[in-house]
């Protein structure tokens, strides 16, 4: 099977998208397209049996869970999940302790919860690789996915323009700033000045695209910004963890940069629209309902309207989440 490929990414830790070349996430991506494809073609392919991983949830998810065990079943491997109340990590014991015991008990262990520092001391200690699956810096399992709906819909990743409006200063915003620095790619952020991701990554993603032919940019003006834009990306304006009452200050800031269908028309034909998810597009949601209460709106970050128009690659992204986290599985686990 074409994603056995040697000992290329053997027993690596896959943190933050930083640690890898170029060349080696094209190699994932081919790997996670190949992947789906025997999975459409209902081709098994347990090749890992009697293997076991750990599923460490300190933040809850519907996405990273279900893609992190279905693809574990799908390559033979069986799942632990242990969500907030299940695990002892950082309470009654270390993340160091947990990590050597966790290490001998599986062959792998993804990490979803607060600062990247917890997921890096969980790969020092481990002894097997650790997969991040969200910290408040970075989120790059979402990226590799991203990236492969990218491929799929323009054929490359070179030269796509993808413009980050909102909230660019944690995971998502810092994480496609890499990639797409890494990548060759065009990336805009495109959000008031105190919403931009910390100067160091922007001089790091700089010195990284001059190597690359990448284009780093940032504007205020949703008009100026979204001009002839491939990809169009938002992502919720409140992050796990943070408290309620920052709603009102993030509506006040955020709502010009809200996708509506006049930033997709701004764009052009050509443009996509992409979001992590969950999103806040209509009032079917407990939060959508008490924001609308609050604040008179009907939709947050982007509208309904572009949410579910044509534009939107949405859920071929939510899809490949798995795709790409089984071939992350499959090359480090090996």
């Amino acid at each position: 099977m074409y994603f056995i490929i040697g000992n290329k990414f053997k027993g690596r830790s896959f943190l933050k998208l930083l640690d890898f070349t170029p060349e080696e996430i094209s190699l994932l991506l081919d790997m996670a397209a190949e992947l789906k494809d025997q999975k459409k073609r209902h081709e098994s392919h347990k090749v890992f049996a009697g293997r076991n991983i750990a599923l460490i949830f300190e933040k809850t998810s519907t996405r990273t869970r279900c893609s992190f065990e279905v693809a574990a079943a799908d390559l033979g491997i069986h799942p632990v999940y242990l969500d907030p109340k299940s695990s002892q990590i950082g309470k009654k014991e270390s993340i160091a302790d947990t990590a050597r015991v966790l290490g001998r008990m599986f062959d792998g262990i993804e990490y979803r919860g607060f600062e990247q520092e917890r997921v890096e001391a969980l790969a020092k200690y481990a002894g097997v690789p650790v997969w991040n699956g969200l910290t408040n810096e970075s989120h790059p399992t979402q990226i590799l996915a991203d990236f492969l709906t990218i491929r799929e819909h323009f054929g490359k990743l070179s030269g796509i323009k993808l413009v980050y409006m909102g909230d660019a200063r944690y995971n998502m915003g810092n994480s496609l700033m890499v990639g797409c620095a890494l990548m060759g790619m065009h990336f805009v952020a495109c959000a008031p000045e105190k919403y931009l991701p910390e100067s160091w990554l922007i001089e790091k993603c700089r010195s990284i695209a001059s190597e690359t032919g990448a284009r780093i940019e940032f504007e205020e003006d949703p008009v100026k910004a979204t001009k002839g834009a491939d990809v169009i990306y938002t992502d919720v304006w409140v992050s796990m963890g943070e408290p309620d009452e920052i709603w009102e200050e993030r509506i006040r800031d955020l709502m010009p940069y809200q996708v509506n269908q006049r930033i997709m028309d701004n764009a052009g034909p050509q443009c996509r629209f992409m979001h992590c998810l969950p999103a806040f597009h209509d009032l079917g949601t407990e939060i959508g309902k008490e924001i609308s209460s609050k604040f008179g709106i009907d939709a947050i970050e982007v509208t309904n309207e572009v949410f579910e128009g044509p534009s939107s690659i949405v859920f071929d992204e939510a899809e490949n989440r798995m795709h790409t986290i089984k071939a992350v599985i499959a090359a480090t686990i090996q």
